[in-house]
């Protein structure tokens, strides 16, 4: 029988059995290695590394050496977990799935890097992006339909937790990045508010966007993890009542596809019926203007930083990417300068909003559909758009399935700094749609 491709791995059960010595350490970087060579060939979740089970192993022995007993060892001891590969790991190169020479590329270890290994974590590689973190795809598989899309640009590390190769994975997001993934593998991503996780040692895409994410199996392995990496974590963030549950109607709304419409309705009916309060809002009235200045903000950022590499390595670049960084060359200063003043007249304008109508957390599509058919494409960003724009946390968590059978997210939007109370009050409406 064929060993299944999706078979995601709760974080916090699985931290728990290995700070208690079950299984053994250097037994657990074996079968990951084990499922990395049996599995991965299927759905190219890692980039490729020669040596990574000797790697691995001398990691696991010096971990174990170092906390030989259980009551000492850190939240995330001998976890094995994926990074992203614009994120900078010692050891590792950086490739950014680009041609570019690593050497080009190299630089410090990321923080966010630096804070998986000091809770424990093992590094098991470097997971596939889109080039240089923006639209160009790579190899990457959706494990529940090899045909299709992952999502992308972090398309190796959601993958690689839906196929359980690991239960934890760094990725980022600039615009959607993060939650469409998320949702086009069936799990749970987490975009926290911007700068929360330091992206210090991270190969930028649009510095003013750019936010680091995580993929678990649920939302309490995200919890985890996001309360290990995030600055100031609050690990208490006091009573969390039922939220109020906020639609976002309006042409954003309208971006989605019909038949992902008519399933996040059926969504937000099965919430509404199991008693939580959920109220219709008009929001985003100039959503096109909105997605006109987000793009003069990342086309203008992505151009000026890859002005060096551009003009010395213009020809390795895929030509998606080479066609945005040329955008971004013919954005003037100002114009993005305007478009950063717009956003913060927006996010009063959207807090505004939030408070009159007593939303705590706001619902939507996590993306347009499902995931589509093909490789050519890591699907449409839109219903990401204007919370990256913003900055505000963002949660995507499994929530159906298309016709055929590809599954479907939904996405929960928090306010500014309000990580810790979004995580909580999403164990509610998660509880309800597993249950459904």
């Amino acid at each position: 029988m064929a060993e299944p491709l999706v078979r995601p791995r709760p974080l916090t059960r699985e931290a728990a059995e290995l700070r208690a010595g079950r299984p053994d350490l250097t037994a657990y970087v074996d079968r990951f290695c084990a499922r990395v060579e049996r599995v991965d060939p299927l759905i190219h979740a890692f980039v490729p590394e020669s040596g990574r089970h000797g790697r691995l192993r001398a990691q696991a022995g010096e971990l174990a050496a170092r906390y030989p007993e259980p009551a000492g060892r850190p939240p995330l001891y001998g976890v094995v977990v994926g990074v992203k590969d614009v994120v900078h790991v010692d050891g590792l190169p950086t490739h950014a799935g680009s041609a570019l020479p690593p050497g080009v590329l190299a630089g410090p270890q990321a923080v966010v890097v630096d804070r998986l290994r000091a809770a424990g974590a093992l590094v098991g590689g470097k997971t596939v992006t889109a080039e240089f973190a923006a639209s160009a795809p790579g190899p990457t598989r959706n494990p529940h339909h090899p045909g299709h899309t992952p999502g992308g640009s972090s398309s190796g590390s959601a993958a690689a937790v839906a196929a359980g190769l690991v239960p934890l994975a760094v990725g980022t997001q600039t615009v959607g990045s993060v939650i469409r993934p998320a949702a086009y593998c069936g799990v749970v991503g987490f975009r926290p508010t911007y700068g929360r996780i330091p992206v210090a040692g991270v190969v930028p895409n649009a510095p003013s966007l750019d936010t680091l994410g995580v993929f678990t199996a649920d939302v309490a392995g995200a919890a985890l993890a996001a309360g290990l990496l995030c600055d100031g974590w609050r690990t208490d963030p006091g009573p969390v009542p039922e939220p109020v549950l906020g639609v976002p109607d309006g042409p954003y709304l309208e971006r989605a596809e019909p038949a992902a419409l008519r399933a996040f309705e059926e969504q937000v009916a099965r919430l509404a019926a199991a008693g939580l309060a959920v109220r219709r809002v008009p929001l985003f009235p100039d959503f096109a203007e909105i997605t006109r200045q987000l793009r003069t903000v990342n086309r203008f950022e992505l151009a000026r930083g890859h002005a060096d590499w551009f003009a010395r390595f213009g020809g390795l670049y895929r030509p998606e990417t080479a066609a945005s960084i040329r955008v971004g060359q013919g954005v003037a200063a100002e114009d993005r300068a305007a478009a950063l003043t717009a956003r913060e007249r927006l996010r009063e304008r959207v807090a505004e909003a939030t408070a009159a109508a007593g939303v705590d957390v706001w619902l939507a599509p996590s993306a347009t559909g499902g995931a589509p058919e093909g490789l050519h494409s890591t699907g449409d960003t839109v219903m990401s758009l204007p919370w990256s724009y913003l900055g505000l946390p963002a949660l995507s968590l499994p929530a159906g399935w298309t016709a055929d059978g590809l599954p479907l997210g939904l996405q929960l939007v928090g306010a500014a700094g309000g990580d810790e109370r979004l995580l909580a009050a999403a164990a509610v409406p998660a509880g309800l749609l597993m249950r459904g």
